[in-house]
């Protein structure tokens, strides 16, 4: 893997060399034009600072001073009056990159006495969390015990409570990153971000015997996560598909948990090429789809694709910095041949559950057809953030069935608006089933006893919803049932079709696009007499960019003036498709 390994550096070497001039004096980060700085933002750039420094021994690129710069940031983080938990996890780590102990650690030496005092008190400070921010209080114990700053390490029973609330809050045991408000059982990347990072944070420990105790215990979780990825990496290297945080980081996140294993020795030899061939496939898709190769920096926002306004272009730079170092130190530790051995396509219709309760259950549906190369996943999990389509329960395909990445749209799925609550049938169901069905289909049924809104919320006594989604070959359907226990006006009902297409320039061969024949979208049976609307053209418009291209058109299927829906009644929208499925060139 050494060429691995070297061709991670120079990329890591490229982005910092185009980013690390942002860096001011006082260790703020210049936006990129069009954006706004992030609180958090110096912080994410100090660790990717101390990961080049870990991989290389260097304290200058292109005539900076890594040192110095990274003292800058921990400065401008430690001090900034928004106290960010995110920000100051990732800066002590950056600080904990130059050397345990603060008596041989040169940034802290570059620190002024009132910013260690500031950074000593931060770092004491706990508050309990139940959702990913725990993972920065692991950062920070780590961080205090190895400098020095505590004789205390409260960093295995930090992690111990972590792993204890992931067996409470999921029958599955896979990490529920549960909002402060709305429904729980938040399942997407962030599972794979807590593991990742802490292990990270375990490997810049001081005690290594602590470290070696506690990786059984994070395998025995992390596991899960590793197991997931044969069935989610599409044949064209497209990784995580759904929730949160997607995109380039969608890819970061795999590949550094793979790696990851690979150096602990959790992945079987006779795994090993299969891995390969994931880890493989999830680079190149990272390498093509967001890096500019003639500018060296990465690229998630332009004229054809967005991001999560959670993140910035310039914190989306550092970050890949620090994994491409990252990668780069893993590779060499692993330092076997890559060897991968291409899986041979194989249509599936596979259920993975999450959580499995008497209040809710919520998991994945994966389908793939070996034939036209459809490979979807349908996630049955709670939404991580308000006004986003990344959650909702449709067939996830980018490149044919597509989502705008920072904007909420009723994507295949019907709306119903009752006065002001908009519900989806999506976030949770109940007697979730899987199976074969007639002539080799597979058939994945949910009911929803309460309706939820788009938001997240059971909206109790206004109805309920029973879900089936059939895939045979190529084709999908998908009905939804509808009763009410007691007669309401439903105000309107909308379900959107986006047409997208993969970006034209930053993109894998043989990536997955519509073909001429379109979607083939069909409405079986309508009892909410609704009607199409004129095709909404969205090319030009920003708020419709999804996380790897761009979204052409919209097409809509409505009903716009009251209806009134009796108890007894069943109602009832089958929405069929067939996609005609191209390989972009």
């Amino acid at each position: 893997m050494l060429n691995f390994s070297e061709q991670c550096m120079d990329m890591a070497r490229s982005i910092l060399g185009k980013n690390i001039g942002a860096i001011n004096e006082d260790g703020s980060i210049t936006p990129v034009e069009g954006e706004a700085s992030l609180d958090y933002e110096p912080g994410h750039a100090a660790l990717a600072l101390g990961e080049f420094y870990r991989a290389t021994g260097l304290t200058e690129i292109d005539g900076y001073d890594i040192v110095d710069l990274t003292a800058r940031c921990i400065t401008a983080q430690t001090n900034d009056k928004e106290y960010t938990e995110d920000g100051l996890a990732y800066s002590s780590l950056g600080l904990l990159s130059f050397g345990p102990s603060k008596e041989r650690n040169v940034v802290w030496d570059r620190l002024l006495e009132e910013t260690q005092k500031n950074l000593d008190k931060r770092l004491l400070s706990r508050t309990d969390y139940d959702d990913h921010f725990q993972i920065f209080n692991i950062a920070k114990a780590v961080a205090r015990f190895s400098m020095g700053l505590s004789k205390k390490d409260e960093t295995g029973k930090l992690i111990d409570r972590f792993l204890e609330r992931i067996q409470q809050t999921s029958s599955g045991n896979y990490f529920d990153d549960k909002p402060t408000e709305g429904l729980d059982g938040v399942f997407d990347i962030y599972g794979v971000i807590s593991f990742v990072f802490i292990r990270q944070s375990l490997q810049l420990h001081a005690n290594m015997h602590l470290r070696d105790r506690k990786i059984p215990s994070l395998r025995t979780f992390a596991e899960k996560y590793l197991r997931l990825l044969p069935d989610l990496v599409r044949s064209d290297g497209l990784g995580w598909a759904f929730g949160r945080n997607l995109g380039a980081y969608g890819q970061m996140h795999c590949i550094s948990m793979i790696l990851q294993a690979m150096r602990d020795n959790w992945i079987a030899d006779d795994k090993m090429p299969e891995y390969m061939d994931i880890l493989c496939r999830l680079f190149q898709f990272f390498f093509m789809t967001y890096l500019d190769q003639e500018q060296g920096f990465l690229v998630i926002r332009d004229g054809e694709r967005n991001a999560s306004s959670s993140c910035s272009t310039r914190m989306a730079n550092f970050d890949a910095a620090r994994y491409l170092c990252q990668w780069s130190r893993l590779a060499k530790t692993v330092g076997r041949q890559m060897q991968p051995k291409a899986s041979t396509p194989r249509s599936l219709g596979k259920y993975i559950s999450f959580d499995n309760s008497g209040r809710k259950e919520q998991g994945i549906f994966v389908y793939q057809n070996a034939e036209s190369g459809l490979h979807m996943h349908l996630p049955l999990i709670a939404p991580g953030e308000k006004d986003s389509s990344s959650s909702l329960a449709f067939p996830h395909m980018p490149g044919v069935f597509d989502w705008p990445a920072d904007k909420y749209l009723p994507v295949l799925i019907p709306e119903l608006t009752f006065g002001d609550k908009v519900t989806t049938p999506s976030f949770y169901g109940k007697r979730c089933t899987t199976g074969l069905g007639l002539r080799n289909s597979y058939f994945f049924r949910y009911e929803q006893p309460e309706l939820v809104t788009k938001d997240g919320e059971i909206a109790k006594g206004l109805g309920s919803c029973k879900v089936s989604w059939t895939f045979s070959g190529n084709k999908i359907t998908g009905d939804f049932i509808y009763t009410v226990p007691a007669q309401v006006t439903l105000d309107k009902l909308r379900l959107v079709v986006a047409i997208g297409s993969p970006h034209t320039e930053y993109h894998v061969p043989m990536s997955f696009a519509i073909g001429p024949n379109g979607l083939g979208v069909g409405i079986e049976k309508d009892d909410f007499q609704a009607n199409w609307l004129d095709t909404e053209v969205v090319t030009e418009n920003p708020e419709y960019r999804s996380y790897w291209g761009n979204i052409h058109y919209l097409q809509v299927y409505a009903r716009n003036h009251p209806m009134v829906l009796r108890p007894g009644v069943q109602y009832r929208l089958t929405l069929s498709l067939d996609p005609d499925i191209i390989f972009a060139e």
